[in-house]
């Protein structure tokens, strides 16, 4: 049974029956197991550093729901609104880049958050999928009119969001920025040399930051030799993985969430790993592997350029991110705090990803005549 009829014409009936189903349904199961995995890691991690044991649940079963309905709005937009948002949402990012810097909460001498109205906002994590719309955008309209500079807008963007994300510094996110911009860009038709040469700057990049920023050469150097650092919170995550076995101890009786002080967030794929097992973790890999593939298999059909660059970004910015954070407990890639996407707990990336998501669903509905153009 379906909640609407194909006879049904409202908002949401025409919304369902256009919007991508399956990928919806894959949304739904990841915000499942994330409520779940909230549910028995966070507990423990609240209670050790002094707060109400519920702080952490509370707060994510607060957002989930506003993340759902950005998910269900933004995805009932036309290509057009999609890209109106988009701008206007980046240019507000900008404003608060802008005053992360200024206003932002220091916090180990990195000024990543900005505190409004008592809530704590990673702007970062707005910027990604907005940021991605609009470089599709001016991207598209280069190609189809060669006088307009939409590359040369969109490279003076680029620079001025990573200038921005730098000066924080927050590496990890620059690295998602500028891995999703490259990755349009080559789609959008960037010569191979041009190509090749950012290669290169991108590894000029990571290489002068391990020689100006201590802590990214801290990771790296214990990624290479863990004898050279502490190396605990990775330790401990490998051995929830080899504790937890093919079927898991069972939710809620896990022991790393007790250890770990990043077990609700950047180690959340470990308390999986203990708590549910190889085989849920690997449902849970497939899940973001099926929206990714699924959402660029209906974005290679459409003749909209567009919309190729736009969801071709954000399911890149959605797939990288996964694998930074599951890579990361793996020990299979240096540590880099980042969140896996509705998994970890985390306000500004579950509402970011919403967002996110929400405009790859509006972008891969089923259209027809001008909503499609």
């Amino acid at each position: 049974m379906t909640p609407f009829t194909r006879a049904d014409t409202s908002i949401l009936g025409q919304w369902w029956w256009t919007v991508d189903r399956w990928s919806l349904f894959a949304i739904a199961a990841l915000m499942a197991f994330g409520a779940l995995l909230a549910a028995a890691s966070s507990p423990a991690v609240a209670e050790r550093i002094g707060l109400d044991a519920l702080y952490f649940i509370k707060r994510h079963f607060m957002l989930l729901p506003v993340s759902v309905v950005l998910i269900v709005a933004i995805s009932a937009l036309t290509p057009v609104q999609v890209r109106r948002f988009a701008v206007i949402a980046f240019l507000g990012c900008i404003v608060l880049l802008v005053a992360t810097l200024l206003l932002g909460t220091e916090i180990k001498g990195a000024r990543r958050w900005l505190s409004l109205a008592g809530f704590s906002l990673q702007v970062t994590e707005f910027v990604k999928p907005t940021f991605a719309v609009v470089a599709a955008w001016l991207f598209s309209e280069a190609a189809h009119d060669p006088r307009f500079p939409g590359r040369m807008i969109c490279t003076g963007l680029f620079a001025l969001v990573l200038g921005l994300v730098i000066a924080q510094p927050d590496l990890g996110q620059a690295v998602v920025i500028s891995a999703v911009w490259m990755a349009q860009f080559f789609l959008a038709g960037l010569p191979m040399w041009l190509v090749a040469g950012l290669v290169v700057l991108g590894v000029a990049g990571i290489v002068g930051s391990y020689f100006t920023l201590s802590h990214v050469a801290s990771r790296i150097d214990r990624f290479l030799d863990p004898d050279s650092g502490d190396t605990y919170q990775i330790e401990r995550s490998i051995e929830a993985f080899s504790s937890g076995g093919l079927f898991g101890r069972g939710p809620g009786e896990g022991t790393v969430k007790t250890v770990l002080p990043d077990a609700h967030a950047d180690f959340v794929f470990a308390v999986a790993g203990e708590e549910l097992g190889l085989l849920v973790t690997l449902i849970i890999v497939g899940l973001f592997a099926f929206i990714v593939l699924r959402g660029l298999a209906r974005a290679m059909s459409e003749h909209n350029l567009f919309i190729l660059l736009a969801v071709s970004g954000l399911l890149v910015q959605f797939g990288i991110q996964a694998l930074i954070n599951m890579g990361s407990s793996l020990q299979l890639i240096p540590t880099k705090g980042m969140t896996l996407p509705f998994i970890s707990y985390g306000g500004s990336s579950l509402l970011g990803i919403g967002i996110g998501l929400g405009m790859t669903l509006a972008l891969t509905r089923r259209r027809l005549g001008a909503e499609g153009r």
